[in-house]
């Protein structure tokens, strides 16, 4: 079964994302001291299945749920110190 087109540009568009937070990440790094550049870095397992949720609609079960709540808080901590 073929998605509609609409997905299919929702889906590239989430990729994109991805590929895009990846190549900023070494300009990032490079300028920036290590620990700052962390911070944001450890949130790019979330942003796509963000994305997903907002634009494709997608559901996630509650132990998903927990996963991201978890990789939020430890983003927020790395951020802290």
């Amino acid at each position: 079964m073929n998605p509609p087109p609409v997905r299919r540009v929702q889906a590239v568009l989430i990729g994109a994302g991805a590929a895009l937070g990846l190549v900023l990440y070494l300009p990032t790094a490079q300028r920036q001291l290590p620990a700052v550049a962390v911070g944001p870095a450890s949130l790019y397992p979330v942003l796509p299945v963000v994305l997903d949720l907002a634009l494709l609609h997608e559901r996630i079960s509650r132990r998903q749920a927990l996963g991201l709540l978890g990789a939020g808080i430890a983003a927020v901590l790395l951020t802290l110190g």
